[in-house]
Protein backbone atom coordinates (compact mmCIF):
# COMPACT_ATOMS: atom_id res chain seq x y z
CA UNK A 1 0.00 0.00 0.00
CA UNK A 2 1.22 3.29 -1.25
CA UNK A 3 2.43 6.09 1.90
CA UNK A 4 -0.03 8.69 2.79
CA UNK A 5 2.65 11.40 2.58
CA UNK A 6 -0.03 14.15 3.09
CA UNK A 7 -1.32 12.21 6.28
CA UNK A 8 2.04 12.37 7.67
CA UNK A 9 2.10 16.41 7.34
CA UNK A 10 -1.27 16.38 8.69
CA UNK A 11 -2.51 18.41 5.28
CA UNK A 12 -5.40 17.90 2.66
CA UNK A 13 -5.06 16.00 -0.78
CA UNK A 14 -5.52 19.25 -2.03
CA UNK A 15 -3.39 21.21 0.19
CA UNK A 16 -1.65 24.06 -1.77
CA UNK A 17 2.07 24.18 -1.82
CA UNK A 18 2.23 27.02 0.76
CA UNK A 19 0.20 24.90 2.79
CA UNK A 20 2.48 22.14 2.48
CA UNK A 21 5.75 24.07 3.12
CA UNK A 22 4.11 25.60 5.92
CA UNK A 23 2.89 22.14 7.40
CA UNK A 24 6.44 21.05 7.17
CA UNK A 25 8.11 23.53 8.37
CA UNK A 26 6.18 23.76 11.91
CA UNK A 27 6.65 19.95 12.54
CA UNK A 28 10.08 19.77 11.74
CA UNK A 29 10.76 21.94 14.04
CA UNK A 30 8.57 20.59 16.93
CA UNK A 31 10.91 17.00 15.68
CA UNK A 32 14.58 18.08 15.17
CA UNK A 33 16.63 16.28 17.22
CA UNK A 34 18.18 19.30 18.17
CA UNK A 35 14.92 20.18 20.13
CA UNK A 36 13.21 16.85 20.62
CA UNK A 37 15.69 13.90 20.73
CA UNK A 38 14.06 10.86 20.15
CA UNK A 39 12.13 12.03 17.30
CA UNK A 40 14.78 11.16 14.28
CA UNK A 41 12.27 9.01 13.05
CA UNK A 42 9.36 10.80 12.64
CA UNK A 43 11.96 13.64 11.26
CA UNK A 44 13.11 11.98 8.96
CA UNK A 45 9.54 10.64 7.95
CA UNK A 46 8.33 14.07 7.22
CA UNK A 47 11.07 15.70 5.82
CA UNK A 48 10.67 12.58 2.90
CA UNK A 49 7.05 13.41 2.60
CA UNK A 50 7.60 16.73 1.99
CA UNK A 51 10.28 16.27 -0.46
CA UNK A 52 7.64 14.29 -2.33
CA UNK A 53 5.00 16.30 -2.09
CA UNK A 54 6.93 19.34 -3.03
CA UNK A 55 8.01 17.55 -6.20
CA UNK A 56 5.54 17.86 -8.68
CA UNK A 57 6.21 14.91 -10.87
CA UNK A 58 6.18 13.10 -7.59
CA UNK A 59 3.32 14.14 -6.39
CA UNK A 60 1.53 13.52 -9.39
CA UNK A 61 2.50 10.32 -9.03
CA UNK A 62 0.70 10.16 -5.41
CA UNK A 63 -1.88 11.69 -6.25
CA UNK A 64 -2.80 8.84 -8.40
CA UNK A 65 -2.42 6.50 -6.32
CA UNK A 66 1.55 5.51 -6.35
CA UNK A 67 4.52 5.48 -4.42
CA UNK A 68 7.04 7.50 -6.05
CA UNK A 69 9.42 6.03 -3.99
CA UNK A 70 8.72 2.07 -4.28
CA UNK A 71 10.43 2.10 -7.97
CA UNK A 72 9.72 0.97 -11.30
CA UNK A 73 5.98 0.95 -11.41
CA UNK A 74 5.06 2.63 -8.36
CA UNK A 75 3.21 5.56 -10.49
CA UNK A 76 -0.19 3.40 -10.62
CA UNK A 77 -0.61 0.74 -12.36
CA UNK A 78 2.91 -0.15 -13.56
CA UNK A 79 3.50 -2.27 -16.59
CA UNK A 80 4.51 -5.18 -14.55
CA UNK A 81 2.52 -4.22 -11.05
CA UNK A 82 5.93 -4.25 -9.71
CA UNK A 83 5.66 -1.35 -7.29
CA UNK A 84 2.04 -0.87 -6.29
CA UNK A 85 -1.61 -1.08 -7.44
CA UNK A 86 -2.54 -4.37 -8.29
CA UNK A 87 0.76 -5.88 -7.24
CA UNK A 88 0.10 -5.39 -3.84
CA UNK A 89 -3.86 -6.80 -3.72
CA UNK A 90 -2.50 -10.03 -5.33
CA UNK A 91 0.47 -9.80 -2.83
CA UNK A 92 -1.84 -9.81 -0.01
CA UNK A 93 -3.72 -12.78 -1.20
CA UNK A 94 -1.21 -15.09 -3.01
CA UNK A 95 2.39 -13.69 -1.35
CA UNK A 96 5.28 -12.77 -3.89
CA UNK A 97 7.20 -16.14 -3.47
CA UNK A 98 5.30 -18.40 -6.18
CA UNK A 99 2.23 -19.09 -8.61
CA UNK A 100 0.39 -15.25 -8.59
CA UNK A 101 2.83 -13.61 -6.25
CA UNK A 102 5.72 -14.06 -8.67
CA UNK A 103 3.75 -12.79 -11.75
CA UNK A 104 2.77 -9.68 -9.64
CA UNK A 105 6.11 -8.81 -8.46
CA UNK A 106 8.07 -11.60 -8.10
CA UNK A 107 11.40 -12.09 -5.57
CA UNK A 108 12.76 -8.83 -5.02
CA UNK A 109 15.90 -10.43 -3.70
CA UNK A 110 18.73 -8.15 -1.04
CA UNK A 111 18.88 -5.47 -1.12
CA UNK A 112 22.46 -3.80 -0.48
CA UNK A 113 23.56 -2.76 3.01
CA UNK A 114 24.51 0.37 1.72
CA UNK A 115 22.09 3.02 1.41
CA UNK A 116 21.80 7.15 0.91
CA UNK A 117 21.61 9.07 3.98
CA UNK A 118 18.76 11.37 4.76
CA UNK A 119 19.15 14.77 4.65
CA UNK A 120 19.38 17.68 7.66
CA UNK A 121 17.49 20.30 8.65
CA UNK A 122 19.37 23.44 10.92
CA UNK A 123 17.62 26.56 11.46
CA UNK A 124 19.42 29.82 12.52
CA UNK A 125 17.83 32.95 14.17
CA UNK A 126 19.45 36.18 12.29
CA UNK A 127 19.70 40.30 12.84
CA UNK A 128 18.16 42.08 9.90
CA UNK A 129 21.04 43.45 9.46
CA UNK A 130 22.92 40.31 8.94
CA UNK A 131 20.22 39.31 6.52
CA UNK A 132 20.84 42.39 4.51
CA UNK A 133 24.68 41.95 4.22
CA UNK A 134 24.93 38.53 4.00
CA UNK A 135 26.95 36.69 6.74
CA UNK A 136 29.33 33.86 7.32
CA UNK A 137 27.23 32.01 10.58
CA UNK A 138 28.90 29.49 12.68
CA UNK A 139 26.41 26.39 12.84
CA UNK A 140 26.17 23.27 15.14
CA UNK A 141 25.36 19.92 13.42
CA UNK A 142 24.38 16.57 15.08
CA UNK A 143 24.22 14.53 11.95
CA UNK A 144 25.60 10.69 11.41
CA UNK A 145 28.82 10.44 10.03
CA UNK A 146 31.02 7.59 8.83
CA UNK A 147 32.80 5.94 10.93
CA UNK A 148 36.65 6.68 10.72
CA UNK A 149 37.43 3.31 12.03
CA UNK A 150 35.94 1.21 9.70
CA UNK A 151 35.32 3.71 7.06
CA UNK A 152 31.58 2.54 6.55
CA UNK A 153 32.08 -1.04 6.30
CA UNK A 154 30.76 -2.19 9.33
CA UNK A 155 33.42 -4.53 10.07
CA UNK A 156 35.91 -5.04 12.69
CA UNK A 157 39.72 -5.36 11.17
CA UNK A 158 39.87 -7.59 8.08
CA UNK A 159 36.90 -9.21 8.33
CA UNK A 160 34.13 -9.95 6.09
CA UNK A 161 30.26 -10.18 6.10
CA UNK A 162 28.88 -13.84 5.27
CA UNK A 163 26.04 -15.27 4.48
CA UNK A 164 22.92 -14.91 6.24
CA UNK A 165 22.33 -18.52 7.26
CA UNK A 166 18.52 -17.56 8.18
CA UNK A 167 17.66 -16.74 4.12
CA UNK A 168 20.69 -18.37 2.70
CA UNK A 169 22.19 -14.89 1.17
CA UNK A 170 18.26 -14.53 -0.50
CA UNK A 171 17.18 -11.68 2.12
CA UNK A 172 13.91 -13.03 2.06
CA UNK A 173 11.64 -15.88 3.92
CA UNK A 174 9.11 -17.39 2.74
CA UNK A 175 6.14 -18.44 4.81
CA UNK A 176 3.17 -20.46 4.78
CA UNK A 177 0.03 -18.69 5.72
CA UNK A 178 -3.55 -19.06 6.08
CA UNK A 179 -6.29 -17.07 4.06
CA UNK A 180 -9.87 -17.01 2.77
CA UNK A 181 -8.28 -19.50 -0.56
CA UNK A 182 -6.48 -21.51 2.06
CA UNK A 183 -2.36 -21.88 2.52
CA UNK A 184 -1.06 -19.82 0.48
CA UNK A 185 3.03 -18.86 0.30
CA UNK A 186 3.90 -15.60 1.24
CA UNK A 187 7.83 -13.84 0.89
CA UNK A 188 8.90 -11.17 3.39
CA UNK A 189 11.85 -9.52 4.91
CA UNK A 190 14.03 -12.30 6.77
CA UNK A 191 14.17 -10.60 10.21
CA UNK A 192 18.16 -11.91 10.76
CA UNK A 193 19.86 -9.50 8.01
CA UNK A 194 16.95 -7.14 7.71
CA UNK A 195 16.64 -7.60 3.73
CA UNK A 196 20.47 -7.58 2.76
CA UNK A 197 21.54 -11.33 2.42
CA UNK A 198 24.49 -10.96 4.73
CA UNK A 199 25.21 -10.40 8.27
CA UNK A 200 28.35 -9.28 10.01
CA UNK A 201 30.06 -11.54 12.66
CA UNK A 202 32.68 -9.17 13.60
CA UNK A 203 31.31 -5.70 13.89
CA UNK A 204 33.42 -2.67 13.79
CA UNK A 205 33.88 -2.16 18.04
CA UNK A 206 32.89 1.70 17.37
CA UNK A 207 29.89 1.82 15.10
CA UNK A 208 28.44 -1.28 15.72
CA UNK A 209 28.14 -2.09 12.04
CA UNK A 210 26.35 0.63 11.20
CA UNK A 211 29.52 2.23 8.96
CA UNK A 212 28.16 4.91 10.66
CA UNK A 213 28.15 7.26 13.94
CA UNK A 214 26.45 10.48 15.78
CA UNK A 215 28.65 13.02 15.77
CA UNK A 216 28.56 17.20 16.65
CA UNK A 217 30.41 19.27 14.68
CA UNK A 218 30.88 22.77 14.12
CA UNK A 219 30.60 24.44 10.37
CA UNK A 220 30.57 28.07 8.87
CA UNK A 221 28.35 28.45 6.43
CA UNK A 222 27.85 31.23 4.17
CA UNK A 223 24.29 33.19 4.45
CA UNK A 224 23.68 35.51 1.09
CA UNK A 225 22.78 39.01 1.60
CA UNK A 226 19.22 39.58 1.35
CA UNK A 227 17.80 36.08 2.56
CA UNK A 228 14.55 36.08 4.45
CA UNK A 229 12.72 34.10 7.37
CA UNK A 230 11.68 30.37 5.69
CA UNK A 231 14.20 30.72 3.08
CA UNK A 232 17.05 27.68 2.98
CA UNK A 233 20.29 27.46 1.98
CA UNK A 234 21.41 24.02 1.38
CA UNK A 235 24.82 22.57 1.49
CA UNK A 236 25.33 19.60 -0.55
CA UNK A 237 26.32 16.08 0.59
CA UNK A 238 26.76 17.54 4.72
CA UNK A 239 23.54 15.91 6.09
CA UNK A 240 23.16 12.38 7.12
CA UNK A 241 25.92 9.36 6.26
CA UNK A 242 23.44 6.43 5.00
CA UNK A 243 23.76 3.21 6.51
CA UNK A 244 26.65 1.14 5.73
CA UNK A 245 28.49 4.14 4.59
CA UNK A 246 25.90 5.58 1.69
CA UNK A 247 26.54 8.44 0.58
CA UNK A 248 25.59 11.77 2.92
CA UNK A 249 22.71 13.64 2.31
CA UNK A 250 22.10 17.23 2.52
CA UNK A 251 22.20 20.03 5.18
CA UNK A 252 19.52 22.84 5.02
CA UNK A 253 20.11 25.94 6.94
CA UNK A 254 16.79 27.62 7.59
CA UNK A 255 16.91 31.17 8.61
CA UNK A 256 14.31 33.15 10.42
CA UNK A 257 14.38 36.93 11.44
CA UNK A 258 14.84 38.29 14.98
CA UNK A 259 12.47 41.55 15.37
CA UNK A 260 14.21 44.94 14.67
CA UNK A 261 13.48 48.03 16.98
CA UNK A 262 13.71 50.25 13.85
CA UNK A 263 12.54 48.96 10.82
CA UNK A 264 9.80 46.32 9.57
CA UNK A 265 10.10 43.81 6.60
CA UNK A 266 8.26 43.34 3.78
CA UNK A 267 10.34 41.27 1.25
CA UNK A 268 12.48 43.39 -0.41
CA UNK A 269 10.95 46.77 1.33
CA UNK A 270 11.64 48.43 4.79
CA UNK A 271 9.25 50.77 6.74
CA UNK A 272 10.14 52.71 9.60
CA UNK A 273 8.66 55.61 11.35
CA UNK A 274 10.25 59.31 11.61
CA UNK A 275 8.63 62.04 14.36
CA UNK A 276 9.20 65.35 12.62
CA UNK A 277 9.01 68.72 14.77
CA UNK A 278 6.08 70.20 14.30
CA UNK A 279 7.95 73.48 12.84
CA UNK A 280 9.81 71.26 10.79
CA UNK A 281 6.51 69.65 9.29
CA UNK A 282 4.77 73.10 8.85
CA UNK A 283 7.73 74.27 6.92
CA UNK A 284 9.88 71.52 5.33
CA UNK A 285 13.28 70.50 5.29
CA UNK A 286 15.97 67.61 5.14
CA UNK A 287 17.10 65.23 7.53
CA UNK A 288 19.49 62.17 7.86
CA UNK A 289 18.55 59.13 8.63
CA UNK A 290 20.14 55.34 8.98
CA UNK A 291 19.09 52.69 6.68
CA UNK A 292 19.85 48.71 7.20
CA UNK A 293 23.40 48.66 6.27
CA UNK A 294 24.85 51.80 8.05
CA UNK A 295 25.23 54.35 5.62
CA UNK A 296 23.07 57.55 5.83
CA UNK A 297 19.64 58.68 3.31
CA UNK A 298 18.35 62.43 3.38
CA UNK A 299 14.90 62.37 3.79
CA UNK A 300 13.44 65.64 2.22
CA UNK A 301 9.87 66.96 3.25
CA UNK A 302 8.03 69.20 2.00
CA UNK A 303 5.95 72.67 3.86
CA UNK A 304 3.04 71.67 4.97
CA UNK A 305 3.28 68.23 5.65
CA UNK A 306 0.53 66.14 7.44
CA UNK A 307 0.85 63.28 10.13
CA UNK A 308 0.65 59.82 8.47
CA UNK A 309 2.64 60.82 5.00
CA UNK A 310 4.92 58.34 3.43
CA UNK A 311 8.45 59.10 1.94
CA UNK A 312 10.17 56.74 -0.23
CA UNK A 313 13.81 56.22 -0.71
CA UNK A 314 14.23 53.79 -3.75
CA UNK A 315 17.16 51.84 -3.24
CA UNK A 316 17.25 51.77 0.10
CA UNK A 317 15.98 48.38 1.20
CA UNK A 318 16.77 45.02 1.53
CA UNK A 319 19.09 43.33 -1.41
CA UNK A 320 17.08 40.98 -3.68
CA UNK A 321 18.79 37.34 -2.72
CA UNK A 322 19.23 36.46 -6.48
CA UNK A 323 19.89 39.33 -8.10
CA UNK A 324 20.65 42.33 -5.21
CA UNK A 325 18.88 44.79 -6.51
CA UNK A 326 17.59 46.53 -3.23
CA UNK A 327 14.06 47.71 -2.42
CA UNK A 328 12.53 50.83 -0.96
CA UNK A 329 12.60 52.06 2.33
CA UNK A 330 8.75 53.73 3.28
CA UNK A 331 9.26 56.46 5.53
CA UNK A 332 6.45 56.93 7.69
CA UNK A 333 6.33 60.53 8.77
CA UNK A 334 4.72 61.67 12.23
CA UNK A 335 4.38 64.83 13.40
CA UNK A 336 5.64 65.46 16.62
CA UNK A 337 3.45 68.14 19.03
CA UNK A 338 5.29 69.16 21.93
CA UNK A 339 3.85 68.45 25.23
CA UNK A 340 5.38 71.23 26.95
CA UNK A 341 6.53 74.67 25.82
CA UNK A 342 9.24 77.11 27.00
CA UNK A 343 7.82 80.81 27.64
CA UNK A 344 9.64 81.46 24.20
CA UNK A 345 7.69 78.86 22.42
CA UNK A 346 4.51 79.85 23.91
CA UNK A 347 4.29 82.98 22.89
CA UNK A 348 5.21 82.71 19.30
CA UNK A 349 2.70 80.04 18.93
CA UNK A 350 0.11 82.18 19.98
CA UNK A 351 1.34 85.13 17.71
CA UNK A 352 1.01 82.58 14.97
CA UNK A 353 -2.33 81.68 15.93
CA UNK A 354 -3.44 85.21 16.33
CA UNK A 355 -1.67 85.88 12.72
CA UNK A 356 -3.29 82.60 10.96
CA UNK A 357 -7.60 82.82 10.11
CA UNK A 358 -7.66 79.03 10.87
CA UNK A 359 -10.93 77.96 12.29
CA UNK A 360 -12.29 74.56 14.03
CA UNK A 361 -14.60 72.77 12.11
CA UNK A 362 -16.66 69.63 11.91
CA UNK A 363 -15.31 67.06 9.36
CA UNK A 364 -17.98 66.59 6.63
CA UNK A 365 -15.68 65.67 3.97
CA UNK A 366 -16.39 62.10 1.83
CA UNK A 367 -13.72 60.35 4.23
CA UNK A 368 -15.61 61.09 7.23
CA UNK A 369 -18.82 59.93 5.61
CA UNK A 370 -17.75 56.92 4.11
CA UNK A 371 -18.25 53.68 5.07
CA UNK A 372 -16.06 53.41 8.50
CA UNK A 373 -15.93 57.20 8.35
CA UNK A 374 -16.77 59.18 11.87
CA UNK A 375 -20.28 60.16 10.57
CA UNK A 376 -20.48 56.37 9.36
CA UNK A 377 -19.65 55.22 12.79
CA UNK A 378 -22.19 57.27 14.99
CA UNK A 379 -24.61 56.96 12.71
CA UNK A 380 -24.63 52.77 12.97
CA UNK A 381 -24.02 53.58 16.72
CA UNK A 382 -27.19 55.55 17.12
CA UNK A 383 -29.01 53.03 14.90
CA UNK A 384 -28.29 50.32 16.84
CA UNK A 385 -30.04 51.68 20.15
Amino acid sequence: MATDYYGILGVAKGATDQEIKRAYRQMARKLHPDVNPGEEERFKEVTTAYEVLSDPEKRRIVDAGGDPLAGPGAGGFGANFGGGGLGDVFEAFFGSGGGFGSTFGGSRGPRSRVQPGEPALVAVELDLEECASGVNKEITVDTAILCDVCHGSGTNGDSKPISCDTCKGAGEIQAVQRSLLGQVMTVRECPTCHGTGEIIPDPCHKCGGQGRVRSRRTMTVRIPAGIESGMRVRLAGQGEVGPGGGPAGDLYVEVSERPHEVFIRDKDDLHCTLRVPIADAALGGSFEVPTILGDLATVTIEAGTQPGQVVKLRGQGMPHVNTGARGTLHVHLDVAVPAKLTAAQTEALKAFREASDDSIDLVTTSAAAAPGGLFSRLRNAFAGR
